[in-house]
């Protein structure tokens, strides 16, 4: 597979006007990138932009801070599928990882799958809050609750991928499930060591940069 259709191209900046919407979806047909990502408010219009492409658009679920309740984020999913999201990557609830409330884990990750209907769903474990051990733990729950991806980071965090992240959270979900490592990755160099780690996914700002050889400060 092209290095270009692991990319889903992203932009989640509070402050993304309706143009730059645009241009990232015209970079994301330009260079056969997998998806845009956009926030939810954005989806409509990106899949307007995008019809008859076989680009996909992503969207974000209790973004970014994970701390909605389990039926808000079960509505924003059903409400951005039926505005055309073809993909929806949520944030799980850190507080109750870090207070090792799997039970509620479980089933915050099972609300959306649910409302998701079979739309691919991502979710975002945020590893730059959670030990190792944690991670093993919402990964495991991310796999119980049948989510099709497991997601490092918002990129809105204290800090984005690591290769050693991506190899524990492929190494605790198997060959069975996606691993998308967001957040850090700035140029080809990085994005080959994160396949290299087991990624089949990468979210990135830095799209263009990357299937480009070029290199870029963003965060995400």
């Amino acid at each position: 597979m092209k290095d270009s259709k692991y990319i889903d191209h992203t932009l989640l900046k509070a402050f993304a006007t309706r143009e730059q919407i645009a241009n990232l979806c015209a970079e994301a047909n330009k260079y056969d990138f997998k998806s845009v990502c956009v926030n939810p408010y954005w989806v409509n219009f990106a899949h307007e932009l995008l019809a008859g492409s076989d680009v996909l658009v992503c969207t974000v679920i209790g973004f970014p801070l994970g701390a909605n309740s389990s039926d808000v984020k079960a509505y924003e999913t059903t409400k951005a599928i039926a505005d055309g999201a073809d993909e929806v990557d949520m944030v799980i609830n850190i507080g109750e990882a870090k207070d090792h409330n799997w039970d509620y884990i479980y089933k915050d990750i099972k609300a959306v799958v649910d409302a998701a209907n079979g739309v691919t769903t991502k979710v975002i474990i945020e590893t730059c809050y959670l030990t190792d051990e944690e991670k093993v733990e919402v990964c495991k729950c991310a796999k119980a609750a049948g989510a099709d991806f497991v997601k490092t980071s918002t990129g809105f965090g204290t800090g984005g991928a690591t290769t050693k992240d991506v190899k524990l959270m492929r190494e605790t979900v198997g060959k069975e499930m996606g691993v998308k490592a967001s957040g850090g990755v700035h140029n080809k160099q990085e994005f080959d060591a994160m396949i290299e780690a087991g990624a089949n996914r990468i979210g990135a700002s830095c799209g263009v940069q990357i299937v480009e050889g070029g290199t870029s400060n963003e965060q995400y």
